[in-house]
């Protein structure tokens, strides 16, 4: 889905779980109003290193500390429940070299992959042998290059997946469905420019692929039949009782 109307929830939610701590992923003030007096908020570990080497990360740092969420650190691999869901953080890697996690979501037979706005990365067969299937995965899809004054030197390769590494990747997932996110919320040109039509670039990608996609507008829901992400995967490689998966 392209730009948002709104980040604050219609009620309140026990758990809500962030890839990256950017201000494009973190809004505190959207988190603090979304959350129930005892929510919690699951992200991965706060960057480390000079002020201008955790530049990117620092105001949504200062948002979370500012309203005093509750937070819990969760480690690649680490399971945590919350009534019915279960989010589990998977291994991706960002484009800016901050902490980034994905979020696999689990319930009542369901489970999705969240995608944060991730780098193609070699983790993908990995997260489908221990989580998949998939009955949806959303992913990232502007490519967008950026030229940051404090990055001096910049890169002039995209930070987050283009449509066709977007597509490559819910393939090789074996996702069920393939939303696009991550998109046409920012462009400014000199400073973060995405690539033109993501979203129809990507459901093209896909549709080379064989792989079936839905552009969603903002706010629109998706809806998955119950039971199909326990299809085809026992998962006996996996301890269900353990809140982490054994190491590689």
């Amino acid at each position: 889905m392209g730009t948002p109307d709104s980040t604050t929830s219609s009620s309140p939610v026990n758990t809500v779980t962030s890839p990256r701590c950017g201000r494009d992923h973190t809004d505190a003030a959207a988190l603090a109003a979304a959350l129930a007096p005892d929510g919690i908020l699951l992200r991965p570990a706060p960057a480390e290193g000079t002020a201008r080497e955790t530049l990117d990360t620092a105001a949504a740092e200062a948002g979370l500390a500012e309203h005093k969420l509750p937070a819990m650190v969760v480690e690649h691999w680490q399971s945590v429940s919350a009534g019915p869901f279960t989010a589990t953080a998977v291994p991706v890697v960002d484009g800016l070299g901050a902490p980034q996690v994905s979020w696999v979501v689990e319930v009542g037979g369901r489970r999705i992959l969240h995608c944060g706005d991730t780098l193609f990365h070699g983790h993908w067969w990995r997260i489908a042998q221990r989580l998949g299937p998939f009955d949806a995965a959303f992913l990232p899809v502007n490519g967008a290059v950026c030229t940051f004054p404090h990055l001096h030197r910049a890169s002039p390769f995209p930070v987050d997946l283009d449509p066709a590494q977007a597509a490559a990747a819910a393939h090789l997932l074996g996702a069920r469905i393939a939303v696009p996110i991550h998109y046409d919320t920012l462009h400014a040109v000199g400073v973060y420019e995405q690539i033109d039509d993501p979203s129809g670039a990507f459901t093209t990608a896909c549709d080379e692929l064989g792989v079936v996609s839905r552009v969603l507008d903002p706010g629109g829901t998706l809806d998955l039949p119950a039971g199909q992400g326990d299809a085809g995967n026992d998962r006996t490689a996996v301890d269900q009782h353990s809140r982490t998966f054994p190491a590689p």
